[in-house]
Order: C-alpha cells, then sequence, then structure tokens
C-alpha cells in the first residue's frame, strides 16, 4: 500500500480518491483512466484505491503525480478494511471520494467516519446476480448506503432510473453521464481495414467480426463465438472470407475456443489474449460485436462508433441508448446466437449498408460522445458538490460564532 507517493497538502487543489473494486482492464477502469487523463491539472490531484489489486493497467495513466493504492482486501465483507481505510483517508485527506458499482459502495461509510466533504457514488453497469435491476436484496444494499452518499453519477438514463425509481434516490441527487470517448485516438478506418499485427487473417480478403473485452460472464463471448459458427452453417459459402476475432483474456477465454474447436473452426478464428493496441485492433475490423448479457455504457461499443464500424450489439443497458437499430448497427436479444448469427450475416451480405451504418456511428459519437463533454459533466459535478460543502462548512462556523 503507498502512501507518500501523494503530493504533500502543500498543493492546495482538491484531492479526488477515486475507489474501485480491481484497478485492472475495463470499461469502468478505462473510463476512470479518461477522466483523470482529461480533467486540467490545475483543477483536481487524483489518487486511485483498488480494493483488492492495481496491475499494470495502471501505466495508462499519463500524469505523474498520481498514485495507486491496493489494499488487497480478502473476499469477504468490506468491513473489516475499516481501520485500514479509516487510516488511509484521514492521512490522504481527500475532498471528494467517488466509489464506482456496488463493491465499491461500502466504502462510503468509511468516508463519512473520516470526514470527507463530497462523497459521490457511480453506477457504471449491472451486476451478474442482477442483469435486469430486479433483485430487491441490491436494491436494499443500496437503500442502505444511500444516506452516506451526497450524489449519484450514472452513466446511462436505465441506471438513472434504477437508483430513482428503485433505489429511491432523490431525482435532483443523480447526474446521468455517458462515456466518452477519445476521438483523436480512434479514428475512421475509411472503410478500408488496416491488417492487425499478429493477426492471421488480411482484411482485405476476409470480413472480420471483431470484439474486445475483458472475457467473463457478463460479457457472454461464447454466445458470440457460437454466433459465427451458425452464421457459416446457415450461409456456407461465407466460410471464404467471414473470420472471427475475439480480444481478452478471462475465464471465459478457454470456453469460446472449445466452442469454435468442437465445430471445426477454430482455424477461422483469432484469440490473441489480452491486447494494450486497442485502437489498432478495432481498425482492423469490419464489424464490432457486442453480446453481453449486461451492460451500463459500453466504451467498446463507443470505440467502435468513434472508429466507424458498424455494431451488431444485445439489445441490454446502455447498449440501446448507443446503437441505433438499423442506422447505427443492429440490436439482438441478449444469450440468442441465432439472432446475434442473423444479425452478421445481413451486416456481410451487405457491406455497402455496413459502411454507411459505421459512418453514422462516428458522426454520432462526434456528436452525443465526446470525451470532452464527459469530463465537463464530471468536473461540473464535482466543482458544485465541492461548492455545496463549503457553503455547508461557512454556515455552520457562523452559527458557532454566534
Amino acid at each position: 500500500m503507498l502512501l507518500h507517493a501523494v503530493p504533500a497538502s502543500a498543493d492546495q487543489k482538491p484531492l479526488i480518491a477515486h475507489v474501485v473494486y480491481r484497478f485492472d482492464t475495463g470499461g469502468l477502469e478505462n473510463g476512470v483512466v479518461n477522466l483523470i487523463n482529461h480533467l486540467p491539472e490545475s483543477a483536481y490531484r487524483h489518487v486511485v484505491i483498488a480494493l483488492t489489486e492495481v496491475t499494470d493497467f495502471a501505466q495508462r495513466i499519463r500524469r505523474s503525480d498520481v498514485c495507486c493504492i491496493a489494499l488487497h482486501k480478502p473476499p469477504g465483507q468490506t468491513l473489516w478494511l475499516y481501520p485500514r481505510l479509516l487510516r488511509l483517508l484521514r492521512e490522504l485527506r481527500p475532498a471528494i471520494v467517488h466509489t464506482r458499482n456496488l463493491a465499491a459502495l461500502e466504502v462510503q461509510p468509511a468516508a463519512w467516519l473520516a470526514g470527507v466533504p463530497v462523497r459521490i457514488h457511480g453506477e457504471h453497469g449491472r451486476d451478474v446476480g442482477d442483469l435486469d435491476g430486479t433483485n430487491r436484496a441490491l436494491q436494499r444494499v443500496r437503500r442502505l448506503y444511500r444516506p452516506f452518499v451526497h450524489h449519484y453519477l450514472a452513466l446511462s438514463r436505465d441506471l438513472q432510473r434504477y437508483l430513482v425509481d428503485k433505489v429511491r434516490v432523490p431525482a435532483e441527487h443523480v447526474t446521468q453521464v455517458y462515456n466518452g470517448v477519445d476521438l483523436q485516438r480512434y479514428q475512421p478506418n475509411g472503410g478500408r481495414p488496416r491488417p492487425i499485427a499478429g493477426c492471421p487473417f488480411d482484411p482485405a480478403r476476409h470480413w472480420l467480426v471483431g470484439t474486445v473485452g475483458r472475457m467473463q460472464t457478463v460479457k457472454d463471448q461464447p454466445t458470440l463465438a457460437r454466433a459465427f459458427v451458425r452464421a457459416l452453417q446457415r450461409e456456407p459459402a461465407l466460410r471464404e472470407r467471414l473470420r472471427l476475432v475475439l480480444v481478452g483474456d478471462g475465464p471465459l477465454r478457454a470456453q469460446c475456443a472449445a466452442v469454435l474447436a468442437e465445430s471445426g473452426m477454430a482455424e477461422l478464428a483469432w484469440l490473441p489474449g489480452e491486447r494494450a493496441d486497442v485502437p489498432a485492433v478495432m481498425g482492423g475490423l469490419h464489424v464490432f460485436a457486442l453480446p453481453s448479457l449486461a451492460e451500463g455504457v459500453s466504451n467498446t461499443i463507443l470505440e467502435a462508433m468513434a472508429t466507424g464500424l458498424p455494431v451488431a450489439a444485445t439489445a441490454v443497458g446502455g447498449n440501446v441508448e448507443l446503437v441505433q437499430e438499423g442506422a447505427t448497427g443492429l440490436l439482438v436479444p441478449a444469450a440468442d446466437p441465432d439472432a446475434l448469427a442473423g444479425a452478421l450475416i445481413a451486416l456481410a451480405a451487405d457491406p455497402g449498408r455496413a459502411a454507411a451504418m459505421g459512418s453514422a456511428g462516428r458522426a454520432a459519437a462526434e456528436a452525443r460522445f465526446s470525451l470532452d463533454a464527459m469530463v465537463a459533466t464530471y468536473r461540473e459535478v464535482y466543482d458544485r458538490q465541492l461548492a455545496a460543502s463549503c457553503r455547508k462548512s461557512d454556515q455552520g462556523a457562523g452559527r458557532g460564532r454566534r
């Protein structure tokens, strides 16, 4: 656990403590990195606190004054970490604690006990055990912690409705903010995908369908593998050019490989594991597919749109807010490989339509999902909550003098 890497209090800029369960490859964590890298250095300092581990993913933070702290929490409730958390927060003295998702929500009472002036919580996506948000036990857990949170950030309108309707957070205490995508880093490939380093397929000859992400249950990559197999079984002529790219690592990688091997199509797919060159991977695809069982707002969909790719995704969570059916992509039911196979066949059969969808996706990314817009919203929330905290402190001091 690193403490002394945090700049001393001589730097009077407010410190934000970003609290996550694990600081590793993922959409939520990528959003934290983008926020830290793009908020003006003159405005805030930052520290990242991971309840479990910090991986090499932290190297994506470009600021040299940001440290990452791993608490190595064992399985179980965060309550056992409270003595360490209290010591840490009292030493750091952050102006803002910003927790993300249910796994980090338990830190909010510790932040209250430590006297942190502003406490913010972000909801980024669904839990594996609550894909539709109807789990009443999890609703009650969130209500239990609600008094410790000053303000909520919801990454989709779906999550905003959940907080207001199910968790009973007053609407004025919730701000909806979409993830932003770096439009400079993700550039349209102009309908001419570029070869991906190490990939055995040639985008000039093959039609590459791909996905990028952590291979875990909620992302459901095996459904994409099955959809690919069924697409080729339904349209054997596509075997000459349709290829599958599954980028990422995790517990489902072996299952995807098994699906492809059992069908005799392993040589038509590429599973390279985790890659750091995601923009280059996106630039080598013809179609981006996302078979998730649940989503908040998918960074990878936004990255695909910015790259000018048509998207075939499941109609879950924030996906329906990002993908315009028939205009920027196609939406299908979750856990339905036949429906996803149909979407892949339709896009492969009409490259002109697919390219038009990709162009429309890029235009939507520019208009609605810029990184600048996301950062501006976060900063407005931080500034407003700090100003409200200062007013309360001044009023309290005034009453004390009287």
